[in-house]
């Protein structure tokens, strides 16, 4: 899911401790596919040293040959609002980590991947990293999409810190996002393709 992405593409960034390998992103990957627009995807395993996952994602938005729309999950929705800033690009924010809102202390330890199995250790200076990537927000940049039963953050920060930007807050789901399959045409047309 990673190579050369061409444009208008799309970059998407997966969550703390997922992979490539999220149903999101295989979703988003297959229905791009069955459109014929396979080479305008691409998700990176991201690794969890916060700077380093800005870093690699940064790098394929500088080399595509155009226009990327991000869209980012949980964690992948802080690095792609950081990504948005600097590149001056728009994004979707799926159930966003709203770090400056966030207890990072809470997350320091060890920790598996979801899908790879993969141990890694998150410090207190990845905690910093995070709060160093935030930075001043342009709410026209995003579209916010956020269910009311995520299980993991409060839905109510992300609201809060992406105030100002076009928000979509449905009832009930979880941190998965579980409409996420009806708004695949709708995030299409939002990045173009």
């Amino acid at each position: 899911m990673v190579g050369a992405l061409s444009s208008p593409g799309i970059l998407y960034l997966h969550g703390f401790c997922s992979s490539p390998a999220s149903w999101k992103s295989r979703l988003l990957a297959d229905a791009m596919a069955a459109r014929g627009q396979a080479g305008q995807f691409a998700c990176p395993m991201l690794s969890p040293v916060p700077d380093e996952a800005v870093a690699q994602a940064g790098r394929l938005i500088e080399a595509a040959p155009g226009r990327v729309t991000l869209v980012g999950s949980s964690l992948g929705g802080h690095y792609a609002a950081c990504l948005a800033e600097r590149y001056d690009l728009s994004a979707v924010l799926i159930n966003p980590a709203a770090v400056d809102r966030l207890d990072l202390a809470k997350f320091i330890g060890e920790h598996a991947n979801f899908h790879t199995g993969e141990r890694f250790t998150f410090t207190p200076a990845h905690a910093a990293q995070l709060r160093a990537q935030c930075v001043p927000l342009t709410p026209a940049r995003y579209w916010l999409w956020l269910e009311e039963g995520d299980e993991v953050l409060d839905w109510r920060q992300a609201a809060e810190v992406y105030a100002g930007c076009r928000q979509m807050v449905l009832p009930g789901g979880d941190h998965s996002f579980t409409k996420f399959p009806e708004f695949i045409p709708q995030l299409l047309e939002f990045a173009g393709i």
